[in-house]
């Protein structure tokens, strides 16, 4: 149960006074459903309202706080027109300008003859100062209500700036004093607040560094992001070290039927990774681990003689996928090699039905299949396994903890190896996987010819069809990726659609369409026509992005390319290069670039370093986009920036580690306060492993 002191953190905003229902939604929209998401939606800016110069002193385009006298009002002669109303200080004219004023209103708020303080960013019109809507109007006596310093906070349509601070300073108003879970010397180390003035601090920023990363209310909120994080990964990993395994040792029997079946030898890396986890597996604790590989270094040859060695021993294996493309594709790669150990193998996935699929669970519910295939088809309650040994879980960030849990929780101390092609940073490694041990393969089978990659204007598309035509008539194969599925009226963008038709015209009968809106056996049908033909040419989606290996594949057109992610682009290049013959990645772009834009393609033609490629992305864009982590099982933060306080997350995890070691059940009032942070940042999964042991 969450500690009740922190009950009016997880209260709905619209407990808050003046948040009805419609701005609920709203709220909701900008931050979060609860006062606590108000909380971490930190100012991005700040306006300074302590310039109060004279007119003849004041510097056009600076916000600027001046006393004046009302000279008149000017009606504004159409109902468009705005209502313009004449001021001067001592030397000099000010015009204020509203539109759509309503005349009672404006006449009670700047009565003829009064004096008034105006507050507002000033402007030169006409060679005449002019104020636009001024942010504040208050009489000189008042002059205490004016806020000299004043937050700025990101905004969604419909929520105005004014009202936004408002409900965020309610909010804060509402968060309660909490015990301390900071080490005290690290609190004096860095001149770090206690948490509830950190979060006051962060918003009252006084001056710009106020609300640079580096500022120290900030730094001590990111910290405690990063430490609930790392705590909750780390108590995840004592469960899983502590749940009782089983040593899975193999005779070498399959797994070297397996290899006398692969065209090539495996790779150093290769070889080293399934050292390391057959060394895992045969310990008496269960294995977690990451198996990081680039796009086409071999990690599913490496994950079937993992699965092979679990047969071995004895049990069985199974091979969880994201999607059914990618299951299909898995089956496919693995399906030879388990026939040349002798060995079934069960395709499980969503559309699977009748006796058939009964048959296939009948078969690994009495052990007759060894190995299994499937997507999150596989953790459905009727899927049953005899004795499974080792989970496989392909591109763990699409799925997340909780359904990697799932399927591990199919047997009994089930070791479990995650896979992802997505190369990830090392940073982002440690916040998102940091209860696994990780290995790399960082190496492509022989025989791989780096991919030529360039990049064209999107005028140069009729040439870029033709140089297709010209391949297609030397026998080869062209995926062409578009960013959208079909016409948006919203988004200037390529739609796979019309590009499918556009190019039908030009190739008859050769083009495929495929994308994430198609039914399951259309989808098959449109990789098999890409496969084995009739089509050359397949239209799609990003639905390619991972995993589709067709090796005649040697031309990839992405177009609009500055529309996708660094990652993205290279996971999709990564279809191609898959064979022996010289391959081509075409990266269409709709001119003219950005800074960002054109420093990403230009890394691209660089570089096919995954690795590097993952970096330079986090840089470019930051944790919070890269991956698509909003939709992935990565953790969003809200208060730490993973590039710019790594050090912090370096910090965090040796400081977990420290907790675990010297109080692994969190007990005592120091127990209590972190007990307190993870629920604090909702990492509730973990304390429930505190209460199971």
């Amino acid at each position: 149960m969450r500690p009740d002191v922190l009950n009016p953190l997880f209260a709905e905003v619209n407990s808050l006074a003046g948040v009805g229902p419609r701005l609920a939604k709203l709220f909701q929209r900008l931050a979060g459903a609860r006062v606590v998401d108000l909380c971490w939606h930190l100012p991005s800016g700040l306006i300074d309202r302590r310039y109060r110069p004279t007119l003849a002193e004041a510097e056009p385009g600076r916000i600027a706080t001046l006393e004046v006298q009302v000279i008149g009002h000017h009606k504004p002669a159409t109902a468009r027109a705005p209502w313009r109303i004449l001021c001067r200080d001592e030397h000099h004219e000010l015009e204020l300008v509203f539109f759509r004023g309503k005349e009672g209103w404006l006449q009670k708020l700047l009565p003829q003859g009064e004096r008034r303080l105006v507050s507002g960013r000033l402007e030169i019109f006409n060679g005449r100062f002019q104020m636009t809507h001024p942010d504040y109007v208050v009489a000189p006596e008042e002059d205490k209500s004016l806020p000299l310093i004043e937050p700025v906070y990101p905004l969604t349509a419909g929520l105005a700036q004014r009202l936004v601070q408002r409900t965020v300073r309610a909010a804060i108003e509402q968060a309660p004093n909490l015990p301390e879970w900071q080490e005290e010397h690290l609190l004096r180390a860095r001149r770090w607040p206690s948490w509830r003035d950190a979060l006051l601090a962060a918003h009252q920023p006084q001056q710009e560094k106020d609300i640079s990363p580096e500022a120290a209310a900030r730094q001590r909120l990111a910290y405690d992001e990063l430490l609930a994080n790392q705590l909750a990964l780390a108590l995840i990993r004592l469960n899983q070290k502590r749940a009782s395994g089983r040593s899975q040792k193999g005779d070498g029997r399959h797994v070297q039927a397996a290899l006398n079946a692969l065209p090539f030898p495996l790779t150093r890396s290769q070889q080293s990774a399934l050292e390391e986890i057959k060394a895992d597996m045969a310990s008496s604790n269960r294995m977690l681990r990451l198996l990081q590989g680039d796009v086409g270094s071999g990690k599913t040859v490496v994950a079937l003689l993992a699965m092979l060695t679990a047969v071995e021993a004895g049990q069985q294996a199974a091979l969880m996928a994201p999607t059914e493309i990618l299951a299909r594709q898995h089956f496919k790669t693995i399906l030879p090699l388990a026939q040349a150990a002798g060995l079934e193998i069960e395709l499980l996935t969503g559309r699977d039905r009748g006796s058939a699929r009964r048959q296939a669970l009948e078969r690994l519910r009495d052990g007759t299949s060894p190995l299994a295939v499937g997507t999150h088809a596989l953790f459905q309650e009727e899927v049953a396994f005899r004795n499974l040994g080792l989970a496989v879980i392909d591109e763990q960030h699409r799925f997340g903890v909780h359904q990697r849990l799932q399927l591990a929780q199919k047997g009994k101390g089930v070791d479990v190896l995650v896979m992802t092609a997505t190369p990830i940073p090392r940073t982002l490694v440690l916040t998102a996987y940091g209860d696994m041990d990780v290995s790399r393969l960082t190496e492509k089978p022989a025989g791989r010819q780096p991919v030529d990659t360039r990049t064209l204007p999107l005028d140069r598309l009729n040439e870029v069809v033709s140089a297709i035509g010209r391949a297609l008539q030397r026998g080869a194969k062209v995926y062409w990726v578009c960013p959208l599925v079909e016409e948006s009226e919203a988004l200037d963008l390529a739609d796979a659609e019309a590009r499918y038709g556009a190019l039908c015209e030009h190739f008859p009968g050769r083009v495929a369409l495929l994308h994430g809106r198609m039914k399951g056996p259309e989808k098959d049908a449109a990789m098999q026509a890409f496969v084995e033909g009739p089509a050359d040419i397949l239209v799609a989606t990003t639905v390619i992005e991972v995993g589709v290996d067709v090796p005649a594949a040697t031309i990839m057109v992405v177009e609009q390319a500055e529309r996708f992610g660094l990652a993205q682009l290279h996971q999709l290049r990564g279809r191609i290069g898959r064979g022996t013959g010289r391959s081509t990645c075409l990266l269409l772009y709709k001119p003219p670039l950005n800074k960002t834009a054109h420093q990403r393609l230009s890394i691209l033609r660089q570089s096919e370093d995954g690795f590097r490629i993952a970096e330079e992305d986090l840089r470019l864009r930051g944790a919070g986009e890269l991956l698509g982590t909003a939709q992935s099982g990565l953790p969003r933060f809200r208060l730490a920036d993973v590039e710019a306080h790594g050090d912090l997350l370096a910090m965090a995890r040796d400081h977990a580690a420290l907790i675990i070691a010297r109080n692994p059940e969190l007990q005592g009032q120091q127990g209590e306060a972190l007990r307190t942070l993870l629920y604090l940042f909702e990492r509730d999964t973990a304390v429930q492993y505190l209460r199971s042991g």
